[in-house]
């Protein structure tokens, strides 16, 4: 599975639009504050890695379930919310593509 942000993939041509798919998903476990910056900045840059893998995960399971073999134009929404939580949700377009042959 190709997932890209563009809305075109290098040496391949798009056959068919399957449709748009999404994926979302939230950290469990709520980050715990403290009074180390440095500690904080890092424990959200982990929790907004995990979670981000984790909406690209469920988006390419929904893009398979349609029959496609890759996604464009994906766009990506981080959240973090006031009470520490890391949302992310990502769509894009799930498409069938074939090699060009040269």
């Amino acid at each position: 599975m190709i997932l890209t942000t563009t809305n075109s993939i290098e040496g391949f041509r798009v056959i068919e639009y399957k449709g748009i798919v999404s994926g979302h998903a939230v950290n469990i476990q709520k980050m715990k504050m403290t009074f180390n910056m440095q500690k904080y900045y890092t424990a959200i840059s982990e929790s907004v890695s995990e979670v981000k893998e984790q909406a690209l995960q469920q988006l390419a399971n929904n893009a398979k379930n349609m029959n496609a073999n890759a996604i464009v134009g994906i766009k990506v929404d981080i959240e973090l919310t006031a009470s520490n939580y890391v949302t992310v949700s990502v769509t894009g377009t799930a498409v069938s593509i074939v090699k060009i042959k040269e």
